[in-house]
Formats: C-alpha cells, sequence, structure tokens
C-alpha cells in the first residue's frame, strides 16, 4: 500500500479525493499498488464529511511520518506551498502539484531536489489543467525540436472574450456574468490581466527549449482593454479574438508573450471557445500538433493531478528526468518581434486614410456604421518597435490588437 496525503480540501482537493474514489480499482491496478490517502491537511473541518477522519490540522504530523511516500499539493500561491513542498522532496517523497505559481517561480530548484534525491517533482495540472501537455513535452516530444508552442492557457478568459463575441456585449458585463458563474474569481486579475497565462506559457517554453524561462521577463497583456467594438471589426474580418501565450524560435533567438491577438479560421485556435483551453505545438519533424480539452476545473485538473500520482507510484525510487536546465534561456527584446497589427483610429475614413497610408504604407481597411466616428486598418508585418515609431505619427488611435492572418 501506498500513502499519500493531500494538502488542500479546496476545489482540486476535494477533485482528487473523489476521482481516486470513485476510480480506485483502475488506479490501483495502473499504479502497481494500492493508494490510499492517509491524510487531509486542511485549516478547516469538515462535519459530516467522511474525509473528516482524516483531517489534520499541521503540516509536521505530515512530513514526519515516514509512511507518507508523496504529497499532493493542490493549496495554491507560494506561501506556503512553497515551503511545504520544498521540505518533502527533501525528505524523500515525491510531490505531485498542480500550482502553476509554485512551478513557475521555485520550478527548477524543485526539480533539482527531486534529482538529487531520486524521487520525482510532477506537475502535469499546473498548465492545462485536465489536458495533458507536460509529459508529451518531457517524453513523447523529445525525438523534436520544439520551435514554437502557442495556446489559448486561461479559461476564464477565452470564456469572457467568446461571450463578447456571441453577445455583443462589452468586457464589464461579461466579467460580472462570469464571476456569477463560478468561472471568474472575485479578484479576477489574475486571469484577465493574463498572469495566469504567462506563468503558464513559461513553464512550457522552460520544457519545450531545455532552459529556464523566468515569468517575470515576458511581456505579458491581458484583455481588458478589449471592447465590443473590437470584436465588430474582428468579425467583420471573418476573425475572432483570443489571449494567447506563445513562445517561438526565432533564428537564434526566443521570443515569448502573452497578449490578445485577432485570429482567422486558418487558425487552429480560432474554433476553440467558452471555457476550453487549446495548445498547440510545432516541432520540425512533428509538424504541427494540438492539445485541446478543459484547462480548468474541478474533476478535469483533479484528473491530471491523479495521474501524477500514479506515476510517481509507479517510480517510487527513480528519478522521470525533466528536461529543465538551470540555464536561463535569454528572451529576445519583444521591441524585435514581427506581427501585423489591427488598429482603431478616430475621424472620417475618406479624409483619414491617405495620411495612414503615409505612414504605414497599404493597408486593409474597414469601415463598419455600427461604430461611428472611427475606421479600423490592418497593417502589413512589421516589429512592435516600427509599429510604436510609426503610430506615434497618427492622432486619435484608439486600440490595437496583434493580428496572425
Amino acid at each position: 500500500m501506498i500513502q499519500i496525503a493531500v494538502l488542500g480540501y479546496g476545489t482540486v482537493g476535494s477533485g482528487v479525493v473523489e476521482v481516486i474514489n470513485t476510480n480506485h480499482a483502475s488506479i490501483n491496478k495502473k499504479a502497481g499498488d494500492e493508494i490510499n490517502i492517509k491524510y487531509v491537511l486542511d485549516l478547516r473541518d469538515f462535519p459530516g464529511d467522511p474525509i473528516q477522519e482524516k483531517i489534520v490540522h499541521d503540516y509536521e504530523v505530515i512530513i514526519n511520518d515516514p509512511e507518507i511516500k508523496i504529497i499532493v499539493e493542490v493549496m495554491g500561491g507560494t506561501n506556503p506551498a512553497y515551503s511545504f513542498v520544498k521540505r518533502a522532496l527533501e525528505s524523500g517523497k515525491s510531490v505531485c502539484t498542480s500550482n502553476k505559481e509554485l512551478v513557475a517561480k521555485h520550478g527548477v530548484e524543485l526539480l533539482a531536489i527531486a534529482r538529487e534525491k531520486n524521487i520525482n517533482f510532477l506537475f502535469e495540472a499546473s498548465c492545462g489543467g485536465g489536458i495533458p501537455i507536460i509529459r508529451p513535452l518531457n517524453s513523447s516530444l523529445t525525438a523534436d525540436e520544439i520551435d514554437e508552442i502557442t495556446g489559448i492557457l486561461n479559461g476564464t478568459t477565452n470564456y469572457i472574450l467568446s461571450k463578447m463575441a456571441s453577445d455583443g456585449s462589452e468586457f464589464e458585463d461579461v466579467l460580472k456574468d462570469a464571476q456569477e458563474k463560478g468561472y471568474a474569481e472575485r479578484n479576477p486579475a489574475a486571469d484577465v490581466e493574463g498572469w495566469d497565462a504567462c506563468r503558464k506559457i513559461a513553464i512550457l517554453s522552460s520544457l519545450a527549449f531545455g532552459n529556464h524561462v523566468d515569468f517575470e521577463e515576458i511581456y505579458t497583456e491581458g484583455i481588458t482593454k478589449i471592447t465590443a467594438a473590437d470584436i465588430k471589426y474582428a468579425k467583420a474580418w471573418g476573425a475572432s479574438i483570443k489571449l494567447l501565450a506563445t513562445s517561438r524560435k526565432v533564428g537564434d533567438g526566443f521570443y515569448a508573450m502573452v497578449s490578445p491577438v485577432m485570429i482567422n479560421s486558418n487558425n487552429p485556435l480560432y474554433s476553440v471557445n467558452d471555457v476550453f483551453n487549446a495548445i498547440f505545438v510545432h516541432g520540425n519533424v512533428l509538424g504541427d500538433a494540438m492539445f485541446y480539452g478543459s484547462g480548468a476545473g474541478k474533476l478535469p485538473t483533479a484528473s491530471a493531478v491523479v495521474g501524477d500520482v500514479v506515476d510517481a507510484a509507479k517510480h517510487l525510487d527513480t528519478n522521470v528526468m525533466v528536461g529543465w536546465s538551470s540555464k536561463k534561456l535569454e528572451l529576445m527584446d519583444v521591441k524585435n518581434v514581427e506581427n501585423r497589427f489591427f488598429v482603431r483610429m478616430g475621424g472620417s475614413y475618406t479624409e483619414n486614410l491617405p495620411k495612414v497610408e503615409e505612414v504605414f504604407g497599404q493597408v486593409d481597411s474597414k469601415v463598419l456604421a455600427e461604430v461611428n466616428g472611427e475606421f479600423a486598418f490592418i497593417t502589413g508585418k512589421m516589429t512592435e518597435a516600427e509599429y510604436q515609431e510609426k503610430a506615434a505619427k497618427l492622432d486619435d488611435i484608439r486600440g490595437m490588437i496583434r493580428v496572425r492572418f
């Protein structure tokens, strides 16, 4: 019997318990041994819940129990999760986590401890919820040289943008709806400002490219400035707006960024709507591949965590190597990254288009009667720095979104 402990009995923690209880027989068969939850750490009590008999309030009970071989960390945040996980690994206990903040900030250090102790630090659920992506990057795709990962990595923002597109609503109205449905937190900043997607693309980039990508160095822009007018223009071009997290190899350099992007039906991520997530990977041998599924939610995320528990149980005294070096990957300045740009501009189309084309050259332009007093255009390809320099020559630019088509 393999004894495990679960740190946190919130949404994902209760899901982990539910998945193990529901699929107990098949999980044990795959693990090659019986997996038993001995402790659940939480500050609260749960009277009437069968889990109450396993609830402990003191981490010392868990860390000092030699029977505990695997610890599941689903508390979230970095404090006290980081100190708990580090102590667990130093004590020779494998750890499985869904905590992207922890992995993005301390992953290199925690993986090094796991290697040293010949145990495992696994985090499949940290980037795509229920979507399997860490294991494919770490094993199935190791023969490839990955040159791009682009993903819709946050279900909350994808729901908001999808709802804005279907209803013609403004951002603030849809955000309120998302909060009422439980898709968005009371404080939604981590999602809508792009920070959640930033941490996830940092983890995926570190695995894909082998060297450490610092999430704090990734250019990050959220969706709070997207308007119903932007959506109308996108539809006029046969496009949709998605919050994309991208890392890409360009020549000898690499860049990573998170921002809203306008894409059309030629892009495989175009039809990914609602709370679903998808991750597009391009390799020099594989070509294109896409991973799609529920990027969040109690049971999908818990399923990925329990998958790691099974993997850890099968490799109790063997480190499953993860290709994530402590050597830092230097990212190129995003000012040198090339894109096309969708630009909304106030004023008369007929009067202003000549000036626009004098500055930007030939553009693809649209006028919408529903959006009064303005027009929009899409530039040719240019660097971010070139765009900023040209845009500064025009008055009354009301918005800009990057374009990939």
